[in-house]
């Protein structure tokens, strides 16, 4: 169980911190993107620190303060649930699978920091 929590939570904190990174610059497929949903270009930094932050927040979970994690999980399956929201709003399921995948690792993440908080061992 150990094992499994540390490596979804890693994997989960890097790949969120990765996708936010494009957002910051902006990188031209986060503008096409971007524009083919309707979230106008004023928003990438906001929804790159959320996601910096979720990565960070789960990071700082498995260092010691469960709830940490926890709380940044739950942000992060807000924030991608979200994200496929607006993707179905915008009828643009071309690509609708990343965010679904990125949504699948924050709920598998949520799942396990609150399994591993429970136990005491976080």
């Amino acid at each position: 169980m150990q094992t499994t929590y540390l490596v979804v939570i890693l994997t989960t904190a890097i790949v969120t911190a990765g996708i936010a990174v494009p957002d910051f610059i902006p990188a031209q497929f986060v503008l096409a993107n971007s524009a083919r949903v309707g979230v106008s270009r004023s928003w990438l930094p906001t929804l790159g620190a959320l996601k910096l932050a979720g990565a960070v927040g789960l990071l700082v979970g498995v260092l010691g303060l469960p709830l940490i994690g926890i709380s940044a999980a739950v942000g992060l399956v807000l924030y991608f649930i979200g994200a496929v929201m607006v993707h179905i709003r915008a009828r643009v399921f071309s690509n609708i699978a990343f965010p679904g995948a990125y949504l699948a690792l924050s709920i598998a993440s949520l799942a396990l920091a609150i399994m591993q908080g429970s136990t005491g061992l976080g």
